[in-house]
């Protein structure tokens, strides 16, 4: 079915001014003047009036773990909460409510917020929960606490070595990076019509942000059975690109071979993930120079160097694109030294990117690395980054601003579900770099709008090799579109978080509407 929308405001990010743009079925057919895009339409074509609205690209996730955000609304939310009071009479409500000794898991925790900044512990826990496995996840994914109960379901004792690139604190029950990551691989996930229901919430809270591409940042063998049914069962509904766990790789590429580098209703395994560091938040984020305050600390590698290499050497082989987690600046060096001995690689990407050094940048630009920044950061951990990091390094967090003086491709993203997968947010974060506490973080690190806006659409859709088809309106390309109720190139810059989106359509398709 053909559809003509006119009356409007539209940015196609092709360097051009159009008064109007017609679709058919899946594809953009035509755009141009509101006369002769009218001059298509027939009996069946439906006229859309924008009314002044504006039209432009659907946002494509950079990166993110839309699964995880499905698991996170089945779970216990204490986001936003700001004491360790508030989160055990959060916790002792939800166990009168609920009677239960299967395994709970926490999510929204974030000790940067609690009033003196130190973690709940296992012995609080298990005044709560004495006879019932519970773990807190950190709103940053990198670490969390557990109580006894789960510590024995784990097998974790005072003598359990930590894993390599982990840490176990046993008496506190805090977990860090693999040590907590191994955990959560080991608790059985719920029932599948569970995850069916809860899958499509996720999908929708990203529609309602106008994206229609999103990320499963790493799967492992369990996810990609679900993956499978769900895709088999027709439950995807955006485009849904994975990243396999480098460590189930060969039984991924052997048991799902279909979905690689190829949609298969909507869903396909695009390569692979590695992590090199954690966060500089939980100050686990690998860095060159030490921690402000800290003077011999660090953070920590995740993998040796031949590890990395080998790894890199294997998705050359199999045409897999590799994304490296990088938070710190020493994990950026050991990536970019791998990338140096390794050549030919299917478009690498640096994910998040956060200490980036601006001496880096120009064998960044030399290896066409792609840094994904989590650029939202400033905003949400800007302030605790000024305090572990102090302010000349936390000012070039994200260094949007250098990368584009260096031409240097780059995408955005919000890691979700670390925070919602608000694009405009995103965009505003870049364009004012602004804190929760209302301090500039890098004043020349900032970027035009334009910019921002081409980092969560046509960059992203380069990025997953997919330009040619999405990121921008053109003739011949998805119609993967959204109505919003502002413009964006020309509301104040502090107003952009305020844009609204009213429709976001898929392949020509409404998939979410206000």
């Amino acid at each position: 079915m053909k559809k003509i929308y006119i009356n409007g405001n539209f940015i196609t990010l092709e360097n051009d001014n159009i008064e109007a743009l017609a679709t058919e079925n899946d594809k953009i057919i035509k755009t141009g003047s509101k006369a002769e895009i009218l001059e298509l339409a027939d009996a069946n074509t439906e006229i859309i009036d924008l009314n002044g609205n504006t039209l432009m690209p659907s946002f494509i996730d950079a990166h993110s773990h839309i699964f995880a955000l499905a698991k996170s609304l089945m779970q216990i939310s204490i986001d936003g909460l700001t004491s360790i009071e508030e989160i055990k009479n959060c916790l002792d409500k939800y166990k009168k409510e609920n009677q239960t000794d299967e395994w709970i898991i926490v999510n929204g925790y974030d000790n940067n917020i609690l009033k003196n900044r130190e973690h709940i512990t296992k012995q609080e826990l298990d005044e709560i929960f004495p006879d019932t496995p519970v773990i807190i996840e950190n709103k940053s994914r990198h670490n969390g606490i557990a109580n006894s109960k789960a510590f024995e379901k784990l097998n974790i004792t005072k003598t359990t070595v930590d894993p390599e690139g982990g840490r176990i604190i046993f008496d506190t029950g805090l977990l860090e990076e693999n040590a907590f990551i191994d955990s959560l691989k080991k608790i059985p996930l719920p029932k599948i019509e569970e995850i069916m229901n809860a899958f499509k919430e996720a999908q929708e809270i990203y529609a309602s942000h106008g994206i229609t591409m999103a990320q499963e940042g790493v799967i492992t063998n369990e996810l990609a059975k679900i993956y499978k049914l769900l895709s088999d069962k027709h439950e995807i509904f955006l485009d849904v690109v994975a990243y396999m766990d480098y460590i189930n790789v060969d039984e991924i590429k052997k048991e799902y071979s279909k979905f690689i580098n190829k949609y298969n209703n909507n869903f396909k395994i695009g390569g692979i993930k590695i992590f090199l560091d954690g966060s500089p938040q939980a100050k686990t984020a690998w860095l060159r120079e030490a921690y402000a305050n800290e003077p011999e600390y660090y953070g920590y590698r995740i993998m040796q160097d031949e590890d990395v290499e080998e790894i890199l050497e294997n998705s050359k082989e199999s045409n897999l694109q590799i994304l490296a987690h990088c938070n710190g600046d020493k994990a950026a060096e050991q990536y970019i030294n791998a990338i140096k001995k390794v050549s030919g690689l299917k478009r690498p990407v640096m994910i998040h990117a956060q200490l980036l050094g601006l001496d880096q940048l120009p064998d960044v630009k030399k290896y066409n690395i792609i840094p994904s920044f989590f650029i939202s950061h400033i905003y949400y951990f800007g302030d605790i980054h000024i305090k572990n990091l102090g302010i000349k390094r936390a000012e070039h967090i994200s260094p949007a601003g250098s990368s584009l003086k260096q031409n240097i491709l780059f995408t955005f993203h919000q890691d979700t579900p670390v925070i919602e997968p608000d694009m405009f947010e995103t965009i505003w974060c870049a364009v004012n770099r602004i804190t929760r506490d209302g301090k500039l973080l890098g004043e020349d690190e900032k970027i035009s709008i334009l910019e921002a806006i081409k980092a969560v659409t046509i960059n992203s859709a380069y990025q997953y090799g997919e330009e040619g088809i999405k990121g921008t309106l053109k003739a011949g390309k998805k119609a993967d579109l959204i109505i919003v109720d502002k413009n964006p190139l020309k509301v104040a810059k502090d107003e952009l978080r305020n844009i609204k989106i009213l429709e976001t359509i898929k392949d020509g398709k409404v998939i979410w509407k206000i």
